[in-house]
């Protein structure tokens, strides 16, 4: 934007940031790209092996970073995550909760064990770390979150009801953790991606057609396409979470940037 870029500008360098989901798809990319820009970035997954691959490429690059396996559905494992960090790394400025799970299916047969598990981590871990960090930010009356939902949590989609649900709760919780934390200089925004080249869009996938019937939508599910006509990049969600995590958002707070190339009409 105008010529900004953080990677060659150093906005981010030397500032510790914590990316949940890093092991994979979004907040994997968003971890690489803040590490990339110069910050000390902690990179929590709760799958081990994963992160400490991403971890391993970025310190191949000659980038700061420490993986942490957590749950983020284990609320003291995120207290103890969270206290290692600042241990390790210095005062948390920047926080991207990214870790997501889905499963699909309709209602009618949706378990209990998949409503909880979707829940658990789609909401309760996003509200387990922000927790965390916020009590550590508020003394320091400095910080800025980002939390990234959905476009399904703004229009229903079948089989997708648990999945679009719980990430509408997060949205919600997102804004209301940016009123309480606005009186101390902290800025909470939220990002919501459409359709992404991601590990969990390519699981709702049958065959070679995926991209093409996405792209499309999909009448018979009332599921409109993609204006644009193409999938978002990785890139593209990461490009939004830097904006909003960076000096250039500094008058702007309790916000959910839909970026889905128009994929639910503005909604």
């Amino acid at each position: 934007m105008n010529g900004h870029d953080p990677v060659t500008d150093g906005e981010f360098a030397g500032t510790t940031a914590v990316v949940s989901g890093a092991g994979s798809g979004i907040g994997r990319h968003v971890a690489q790209t803040l590490a990339a820009c110069g910050s000390t970035v902690a990179l929590l997954d709760r799958d081990a092996k994963a992160v400490r691959a991403a971890a391993e490429e970025c310190a191949a690059a000659g980038f700061s970073v420490l993986p942490v396996a957590v749950d983020v559905a284990d609320s003291g494992a995120v207290d103890r995550a969270v206290a290692e960090v600042e241990d390790a790394c210095g005062p948390i400025d920047h926080l991207v909760s990214a870790a997501g799970v889905l499963r699909l299916g309709d209602v009618a047969t949706t378990t209990d064990e998949d409503w909880r598990h979707i829940f658990s981590v789609n909401v309760d871990g996003v509200f387990h770390l922000s927790r965390a960090v916020l009590r550590r930010m508020m003394p320091r009356r400095r910080g800025t979150i980002v939390t990234v939902a959905s476009n399904a949590g703004r229009v229903p989609r079948a089989q997708m009801a648990a999945y679009g649900a719980s990430k509408a709760a997060t949205a919600h919780f997102a804004k209301s953790l940016a009123l309480e934390a606005a009186a101390f200089g902290i800025r909470c925004n939220v990002v919501s991606p459409g359709s992404t080249d991601t590990p969990m869009l390519r699981s709702m996938w049958t065959d070679d057609s995926g991209p093409v019937h996405t792209v499309d939508g999909d009448p018979a599910a009332y599921r409109l396409g993609i204006p644009l006509r193409k999938l978002a990049r990785p890139a593209d969600i990461t490009d939004a979470v830097l904006f909003l995590l960076s000096a250039r958002s500094g008058h702007i707070t309790m916000q959910d940037l839909c970026v889905d190339g128009g994929a639910v009409l503005g909604a």
